[in-house]
């Protein structure tokens, strides 16, 4: 198989401290390498010792045209009144608390852990060496994450933009992230995968996935540990309730290229189970397929007010008030149930917000222990990632509204009480044995005990605590590790929820005076996501519902195209003359089943322009979806494999390869497959078109002119000596492209951003100058 796209640019980088290329041999280039280390480095030590740089002159020029602008005061009263009044944080803290908050977040980034496992693997030693080059402390991992992949820079997502001596590195985050080598995420948003301890044969669910850092990091667990040309057994759902947030998850899951990924678009608080049996007893039986959707893991990152950014988005100083997260409080509970009705007994669910407001974290976990009874609990994983700093949840708070505190609801105004919920106070109502908490309990989390609990009920006797271990919760504040703030909570399902609880989550919304739901839902598509990907908010809006009555009369049929309105259908492909054409034309093992995995979103399945592959998992649940009365709304699936050409120059076969789908077919193709030297190879990548009779190997483009006109796959050949296709195809090292044998040239069927990638891998492979990507150009201008 070949392999995934590795990170040498990051490894390049990283060691030669420039713009993801190794400096040329000799005195010059190496002069020039040390040159320009030492202005990146001088420009980060001005940027974190010293005074800020000075503006350039055009930058000076607009200050003094904009000379009456200000940037807008980094303040709030109320929101200092708020937390102070939470106690969030002990008394003494708070003076470094709210100065971290009005300093810029450090910008992160994450090593993909897939390619990071098949690639020759990079030493701490290598990337150590940035902060060599480019400062002390410029960057360091992030301690509590596995495997030092996750990774710290001393510098904001608007320093990395605007500075001018950073813009090297700037460009080589940005092309890396392109091309799948690395995600720019925020560090706290990397904590709620971990604590999902994923299996290699789970069934995982994101209820609110877009626009997909999470996601991404979840398919990195799965895809991790599988030898080449197989896939594992589990599978991710992403959901989101936005359809044009699910184009943007769609685009981002393209760098993964997988097979065990579906992409729907529900409410999250309505998503379908797809039930078949109605006797919980008997949903699932040994040896027999699902008779409803259950998963073994859910991730419930749910929407919330967000203001936990607000070191990356100032905006949210101005716009903060606390009625945002009372708004959001009863989306947030019925999203939660939705999805403990959808995990399984035994499975694990991860709840989490980037808000710091206990009305949208603890009361949200306190009125879920309280309607599911003894159905679920509330772990307590502080040891799972023993050096990720964290502070236990709160066990007591108060409810603001219209600046008025309560304490309890029956303080609540009669005319508010439809909005002050009594889910938003301290529950003291625990009915599950050994979830109880003592009052002088002392929790131990990396140092930090719960003197938050303590203080509130020695100075505020009067409010009402939670008996529920509340404590088991976990908190970041940024000051502990210069972050983001955030919450999450880990719950586990011990036993099925009664059938009062499995009743389906009603649309019932909580509506403020000063604010409208909708204005806070604006607010609430988590930021720290959001600001991941470099997108603007987009406004929730309402999923299409779905006629339940239809399922019935669905049973074991065909899907409707009309199914779901402006969404393609998802159709089985079984056109067994076409695929048989495919297999013989590419010589594809039988090992490798086709048949039941090929799946097409054009309802002309005779003509259809692109054929997806899906894993076995992910092939149960369509054909579940089917018998259902396709109940899920699919947004997108599989992996595109074959693609329909339109060439006039006599292929025998309709279809070619893709791209992306080639790592996977590989290992189990027999022919149509050419090895080009490393020379050869290159110009391919630099000039995409190249005449037979331009190549360097005299050789290959008469191998290439001899195959009969159609899709070929090009294998870079290491060496002189005659490739084993049988072995070198199944090496995970592998570098192969999918090109096109026309009536006279090779024409390479390969993005620009991943031929540019591809270039810079050969180039530090071969210790040669990485070359550039040249669209429209000639190679006989090169000759």
């Amino acid at each position: 198989m070949i392999a995934s796209r590795t990170p040498v640019s990051l490894h390049n980088f990283l060691v030669a401290g420039g713009r993801g290329k190794r400096c040329v041999a000799g005195g010059g280039g190496r002069k020039r390498g040390r040159v320009q280390r030492r202005h990146l480095t001088q420009a980060l030590e001005s940027l974190w010792r010293h005074s800020p740089r000075p503006a350039p002159p055009a930058a000076a020029a607009r200050g003094e045209a904009n000379r009456s602008w200000q940037p807008p005061p980094l303040e709030n009263p109320a929101f200092e009144e708020y937390y102070k009044e939470q106690r969030i944080v002990r008394e003494e803290e708070w003076d470094d608390f709210i100065s971290v908050l009005r300093k810029p977040l450090p910008a992160t980034f994450r090593i993909n852990a897939r390619i990071f496992a098949q690639s020759s693997r990079m030493t701490s030693r290598d990337i150590w060496r940035v902060s060599d080059e480019y400062g002390e402390d410029a960057i360091r991992p992030l301690p509590w994450y596995p495997g030092n992949l996750a990774w710290h820079l001393n510098f904001s997502r608007k320093q990395l933009r605007k500075n001018q001596a950073l813009e090297s590195f700037h460009e080589f985050l940005k092309h890396e992230s392109e091309v799948g080598n690395i995600t720019r995420q925020e560090a706290v948003s990397m904590v709620p995968p971990l604590l999902l301890n994923i299996q290699p044969d789970h069934h995982i669910l994101d209820m609110c996935a877009a626009p997909g850092s999470k996601t991404f990091q979840l398919l990195e667990m799965i895809h991790q540990s599988k030898e080449p040309g197989l896939l594992p057994r589990a599978l991710v759902v992403a959901n989101d309730v936005n359809a044009q947030r699910c184009d943007l998850l769609i685009h981002n899951m393209k760098r993964m290229c997988t097979a065990n990924l579906i992409v729907t678009n529900h409410e999250a608080q309505n998503f379908p189970d797809c039930r078949l049996a109605n006797d919980l007893s008997e949903i699932y039986k040994k040896d027999c397929k699902p008779q409803r959707l259950e998963f073994d893991r859910v991730l419930c990152d749910v929407p919330c007010s967000g203001d936990g950014t607000i070191r990356k988005g100032h905006d949210m100083w101005r716009k903060w008030n606390s009625g945002m997260g009372n708004g959001l409080h009863l989306l947030q509970v019925d999203i939660s149930m939705r999805g403990i009705a959808l995990l399984k007994v035994g499975g694990r669910m991860v709840y989490s917000t980037c808000s710091m407001n206990p009305i949208e974290n603890e009361a949200v976990i306190a009125e879920l222990l309280q309607r599911s009874g003894n159905s679920i609990e509330l772990l307590d994983v502080s040891n799972e990632l023993p050096e990720l700093v964290h502070r236990p949840g709160l066990s007591t708070w108060k409810v603001q509204d219209k600046g008025s505190w309560f304490q309890n609801h029956e303080d609540v105004p009669r005319d508010r009480k439809n909005v002050i919920l009594p889910s938003m106070f301290p529950s003291n109502k625990s009915n599950q044995e050994g979830q109880s908490v003592c009052d002088d309990i002392e929790v131990n989390t990396d140092g930090i005990s719960n003197s938050n609990t303590t203080k509130h009920s020695d100075s505020a006797p009067n409010i009402t605590g939670s008996n529920f271990p509340l404590h088991r919760c976990m908190r970041i504040v940024p000051h502990d590790q210069d972050s983001g703030a955030f919450f999450i909570a880990v719950l586990h399902k011990l036993s099925p929820l009664h059938e009062g609880q499995m009743v389906e989550v009603t649309k019932t919304e909580v509506l403020d005076d000063d604010e409208s739901l909708e204005e806070q839902k604006k607010i609430s598509i988590d930021d720290h996501t959001l600001e991941d990907s470099n997108l603007t908010e987009v406004t929730l809006v309402s999923d299409v519902k779905i006629d339940q009555a239809e399922s019935e009369n669905r049973m074991n049929k065909l899907q409707d195209p009309c199914k779901w309105k402006g969404v393609d259908p998802v159709l089985f492909f079984r056109d067994l003359t076409v695929m048989r054409s495919i297999v013989s034309f590419f010589g594809i093992n039988i090992s490798f089943p086709l048949e039941g995995h090929l799946v097409t979103r054009s309802a002309d399945t005779d003509n259809a322009r692109r054929i997806y592959y899906v894993s076995k998992s992910v092939q149960e649940i369509l054909q579940l979806n089917v018998e259902v009365g396709e109940q899920l709304k699919i947004a997108s699936l599989g992996l595109k494999m074959f693609e329909r050409h339109r060439s006039k120059d006599g292929c025998p076969c309709l279809y070619r390869l893709s791209y992306e789908g080639l790592p996977l077919l590989l290992p189990y193709i027999s022919k149509r497959i050419l090895c080009a030297s490393p020379n050869d190879f290159l110009r391919l990548l630099q000039y995409r078109t190249v005449n037979f009779a331009h190549f360097i190997d005299a050789r290959f483009g008469e191998e290439a002119a001899s195959l009969i006109p159609g899709c070929c796959v090009v294998i870079l050949r290491e060496g002189h000596q005659n490739l084993d296709l049988g072995s070198i195809t199944m090496d995970p090292t592998t570098i192969a492209i999918v090109c096109w044998r026309g009536k006279a040239t090779v024409n390479a069927m390969v993005s620009p951003p991943d031929r540019k990638e591809l270039l810079e891998r050969i180039a530090h492979r071969f210790g040669i100058k990485a070359l550039r990507v040249e669209e429209d150009e000639n190679p006989r201008r090169q000759d």
